[in-house]
């Protein structure tokens, strides 16, 4: 697939990374980005008649609905929109709750809804952003790094699902971004434009996953491992 003439939607598009996909889109060339956003009003267009101002709502399935028919011509889905809480697996279930609800159920609404869409328009692409804690948990991420790892599944299973229509579907996996989720985190974050063009580059290359960060990839090598070697607490667990 080419960026170039592509008409993309990307969700959480108001802010933080979503933002950052709007304008990388538009450098690369893309026809048209419909912007979406719970607060389309927010959407910062800079001028460019490509963007495309768009309501839509992760947890509001009309608005899911409506979004997939006022764009029948999208190519190019970048499942971007989502929430972190920083809840523990054993704190606030309503938290938890809402954490899935949003991330997992919410992401995979607007997939159903646009995947016909894509399918009409010749199969194209279909992004979701997911994390480096898909596949590993800190203790203050227990809700997030759940949802990740349930809307990772979701990712292979749209990806199995949507192979005949030629819907190529992409995982993209990182460590915190310069966003203001992450505004808490001191170090060693990413560029949001630096995941922006990995992201891109890999819809041209036809990749099935992305990883954009060496913490990405060294998680995603310790898969293979025993349990222990991603979790160091676990080699020194107190004996009876």
């Amino acid at each position: 697939m080419h960026i170039t003439g592509s008409v993309a939607l990307v969700t959480g598009a108001n802010r933080g990374l979503g933002r950052t996909f709007v304008d990388e889109l538009l450098a690369a060339g893309a026809a048209k980005v419909y912007a979406a956003s719970r607060r389309p009003e927010e959407i910062d267009d800079h001028g460019d008649d490509r963007v495309v101002p768009l309501h839509l709502d992760l947890s509001d399935p009309a608005s899911v609905t409506s979004a997939a028919t006022q764009a029948g011509d999208v190519t190019l889905l970048v499942n971007n929109a989502g929430i972190n809480t920083f809840t523990p697996i054993l704190g606030d279930e309503a938290e938890i709750r809402r954490e899935f609800e949003t991330n997992v159920f919410g992401t995979l609404a607007v997939s159903r809804a646009f995947a016909p869409v894509l399918g009409r328009n010749g199969g194209g692409s279909l992004v979701t952003v997911l994390s480096s804690l898909s596949w590993f948990v800190t203790p203050d991420s227990g809700g997030y790094a759940a949802a990740k790892s349930a809307l990772w599944s979701v990712t292979n299973a749209l990806r199995l699902e949507l192979l005949a229509q030629h819907t190529n579907v992409v995982a993209v996996h990182c460590g915190a971004i310069a966003t203001d989720m992450a505004s808490d985190t001191a170090r060693n974050l990413i560029a949001p434009e630096d995941v922006a063009k990995l992201t891109l580059e890999g819809v041209e290359a036809d990749a099935y996953e992305v990883l954009t960060d060496e913490l990405s990839r060294r998680v995603r090598r310790l898969l293979g491992e025993p349990v222990e070697a991603m979790y160091r607490a676990l080699q020194n667990r107190p004996t009876s």
